[in-house]
């Protein structure tokens, strides 16, 4: 019983002190004082945290460890030296809801804080899709690995040439490329057309009833904590301002930026394109310089490689330790594998 429940502790440890390193880091990148001031609260606070399960581990007579930031924390921070803090929001919003769940201790004072560190960032283009489009970055290569490793080891599984295992894997890639393109292209224009639609709705009762939307606005502000003075006073000043009334409506609402609609269809199309050709590469080149039993084993050892970096990046949106999402990812895409090598093999032999 001690023994897990020092486990525990010392899991939980890790993740707090992660945590403050995380937010201590972003602090020292932010440009912004008032977004600084907010993480650096929160690493603040992280460090309490830690330190409560330091006095839990000392009760048990275990020393705690030293700290090692973890491969999650020094990725973020990479990234957010390279794209700035608003471009991991996305991500460090969702691990710290994770963590929120994962260790029983208080982060009511998180909220405010992290609030604040996002009414402080830039309301761009990057900061509403930039962890997004890393997120469909990676699960889009994923598809094209998993997807084409499944293809070449039925082909393989067929026993067919070499020469046909390569034509299938090629087109493999493109079709699915281009399926994942054209839907990413219709999925962007559909929800811009489906916004836009509603927008233009939200205008028009603007623009006949006025009443009606100041109403609706200072209920807004009375769920953000304004007492009912404020909140008239703050509508009726809104209203006043046709373009800015219908902006906040728009951002409340439906939870968008008015001016980005989800980003360019056709720049989505083209980086799905990419990416998915990207990952399905990875278990057809070893074809493309080896023959027979070594070409498979280079394709295996391939996908492997590819799954380890794509199962790496995609922990950094679960919040998962690596190994686990290492050993997921392998786990899934070995059935996968398996059972299109089974169906090829026995096709093969009746076809045969």
């Amino acid at each position: 019983m001690k023994r897990a429940v020092t486990r525990r502790y010392l899991a939980n440890l890790r993740i707090e002190r992660d945590n403050a390193a995380l937010y201590a880091g972003l602090a020292a990148i932010s440009d912004d004082l008032r977004t600084a001031r907010a993480f650096r609260r929160i690493a603040e606070a992280e460090r309490a945290n830690a330190a409560f399960w330091v006095a839990q581990l000392a009760e048990l007579d275990v020393v705690a460890p030293e700290h090692r930031t973890g491969v999650r924390v020094r990725t973020l921070l990479w990234l957010a030296s390279r794209f700035g803090s608003d471009f991991v929001m996305p991500t460090v919003a969702r691990i710290t809801h994770a963590d929120h769940h994962a260790t029983p201790v208080d982060r009511s004072s998180h909220r405010d804080h992290f609030q604040e560190a996002g009414s402080a960032l830039p309301r761009n283009r990057l900061h509403s899709q930039g962890g997004n489009t890393l997120r469909a970055a990676v699960l889009g290569a994923n598809d094209g690995l998993v997807s084409n490793v499944s293809l070449v080891m039925g082909m393989a599984g067929a026993a067919v040439s070499d020469h046909a295992v390569v034509l299938a894997g090629l087109a493999g890639l493109v079709a699915g490329a281009c399926s994942m393109a054209l839907g990413e292209w219709l999925s962007v224009n559909s929800s811009r057309e489906f916004y836009q639609a509603q927008i233009t709705a939200r205008a028009e009762r603007l623009a006949v009833a006025p009443e009606d939307v100041r109403l609706r606005i200072a209920a807004i502000y009375r769920d953000k904590g304004l007492d009912e003075g404020s909140a008239e006073t703050m509508a009726a000043q809104l209203v006043e301002s046709p373009r800015s009334a219908l902006d906040l409506l728009v951002r409340e609402d439906l939870g968008v930026d008015p001016e980005d609609l989800g980003g360019s269809a056709w720049s989505a199309a083209f980086s799905s394109f990419i990416l998915f050709a990207v990952g399905a590469a990875f278990p057809v080149a070893p074809y493309l310089f080896l023959h027979g039993h070594v070409a498979m084993i280079g394709s295996v050892l391939s996908t492997s490689a590819g799954l380890a970096m794509i199962a790496s990046a995609t922990s950094l949106f679960t919040g998962r330790p690596v190994f686990f999402s290492i050993a997921r990812q392998f786990a899934i895409t070995a059935a996968a594998a398996g059972v299109t090598w089974l169906l090829g093999n026995a096709l093969g032999a009746v076809l045969g």
